[in-house]
């Protein structure tokens, strides 16, 4: 393959003249004059390209992106677990594309059926009293959970509760949220074995804290052993305990966030039921609270009545809307038919298959790659770069060695608790086939750092772009192209 026409852009393809279609005639007889207002003073400046351009073009640029369709992708974290297309094939049948969202509740039983059965699975996989559907992202879920907690404190007068204390070891996203809620951040620091210091905890619990946001499995891939004692602490202090539910795949159908004491969680679709990941598009994250808390949930609510029958209704005690509708209903029916398809049975399993993955790789890789916490872990572990740091081989090096060998690079650089972090996650949907040729990769990228550095250095040496200076692409992107600057026949 001709590497150079592989890696441009289609306005460097452009030739002057070149043609790939021909507009017929309007039908009118006469040209169409567009009033001056609304004309360009200059001609839209366009690609100029035929036909066979055009399609191997965007052809080639598709085999650049790299997709859990395309390999394994074991990013830690964000849980890239194979998508069935039976899901795709039921977002898309015909009775739900073409509903329209302001349809009545009356003309939309089998819709609202959906939203109501994959609310009551959802409540029973994570023991809460109800969930809505509502938010359109993790993200706006943990937001969508804090402004549950607040209505909630505010609903008994408790106004001075404008605190959310936060694990050093949380997602970037919890602050975050925090942040966008008005509240004030407060952080607590992780004992050597990777846990939420009690410790430290417990002279923060006073009555100025809202909620506690905790991740368990936390972000190191560490089962939180002490949460019963967490729980009782926030709890007797009056705040809410808030379950970021990232690390929610290796519970299911082993412990519900709702038994472990959390009042609040949200739940990641994308990352638990087999969704697609936002990425600026079709994201979810539903929102579930304990019983007693149900009346604040974003309006409106889809219930079930004494009749059988579907409804939409709204509590006066609502945070308000946090969304136009219902969420993302397309996003809501592939998760749907995903529990669907695994049955008990088989949700039970996905947990325990993911723990089982994880634990295989770390304990295949613990004396090549640094293992700063031992035990073991759940659905992802972190290692801290390479056992032999003596050549300079950096955690940044080996991921852009695995693109070589034709693998997305795990999570690099967090959780910020280490150096060198590389936080991996094979799910439970990869094969042992391709988790052993993973773990070979891996070995043989340690070879290489010990034997051939400089191999690894400058990878990765197969694909489009080369060894960007990733420092001057973050601090000046660039994100247009000047036509003018390129040479045309």
């Amino acid at each position: 393959m001709n590497r150079e026409f592989y890696s441009k852009l289609i306005f460097e393809l452009s030739r002057p003249g070149r043609r790939g279609y021909s507009l017929p005639s309007n039908g009118l007889g006469t040209a169409v004059n567009l009033p001056d207002n609304l004309s360009r003073d200059t001609a839209l400046d366009l690609p100029q390209v035929d036909e066979p351009t055009v399609v191997r073009h965007y052809n080639n640029m598709s085999t650049n992106n790299f997709g859990v369709d395309t390999g394994f992708y074991p990013l830690g974290s964000c849980t890239m677990k194979y998508n069935p297309k039976i899901n795709e094939e039921m977002a898309s049948h015909r009775g739900f594309k073409s509903m329209h969202p302001a349809t009545p509740a009356v003309a939309s039983q089998g819709s609202l059926m959906l939203y109501y059965t994959l609310q009551w699975m959802l409540s029973e996989i994570g023991g809460m009293a109800e969930f809505t559907l509502n938010p359109f992202a993790g993200a706006h879920g943990e937001l969508t959970g804090l402004m549950v907690i607040r209505a909630y404190h505010n609903s008994r007068g408790d106004v001075k509760r404008t605190k959310v204390i936060v694990p050093d070891s949380a997602h970037g996203t919890n602050p975050a949220s925090a942040a966008v809620a008005g509240l004030e951040i407060v952080e607590v620091k992780s004992r050597p074995d990777g846990t939420v210091d009690v410790d430290d905890l417990r002279p923060l619990l006073d009555d100025t804290v809202a909620a506690v946001m905790m991740t368990n499995p936390n972000t190191l891939g560490i089962f939180e052993k002490n949460i019963p004692e967490i729980a009782s602490l926030v709890h007797d202090a009056g705040a809410l305990l808030y379950y970021d539910g990232a690390n929610l795949n290796p519970m299911l159908g082993v412990a519900r966030p709702g038994d472990m004491g959390f009042d609040v969680m949200h739940i990641n679709l994308h990352k638990t039921f087999s969704t697609p990941h936002g990425g600026g598009g079709p994201g979810s994250g539903p929102v579930g609270v304990r019983a007693g808390l149900e009346q604040f949930l974003p309006n409106p609510r889809v219930v079930r009545r004494p009749d059988g029958s579907f409804d939409l209704v709204s509590s006066p005690d609502a945070l308000g809307r946090v969304s136009a509708t219902l969420g993302n209903f397309a996003v809501a029916a592939r998760a749907l038919s995903y529990i669907l398809s695994l049955g008990q049975e088989g949700t039970m399993m996905a947990g325990t298959l993911a723990t089982l993955n994880a634990n295989y790789i770390k304990e295949s890789l613990k004396d090549v790659y640094k293992l700063p916490i031992e035990g073991v872990c759940k659905h992802e572990f972190v290692f801290d770069g390479l056992a032999d740091k003596s050549t300079g081989v950096t955690t940044l090096n080996v991921a852009k060695r695995l693109l070589d060998h034709g693998y997305h690079a795990p999570t690099i650089y967090f959780p910020l608790l280490f150096h060198e972090s590389l936080m991996i996650e094979p799910t439970e949907t990869e094969s042992l086939d391709t988790i052993d040729e993973f773990i070979a990769v891996m070995r043989d990228i340690a070879r290489e750092a010990s034997e051939t550095p400089d191999v690894v250095k400058t990878a990765p040496h197969n694909t489009p772009i080369g060894h960007p200076d990733d420092t001057e692409a973050a601090l000046h992107p660039v994100t247009t192209f000047d036509q003018l600057s390129t040479t045309k026949d």
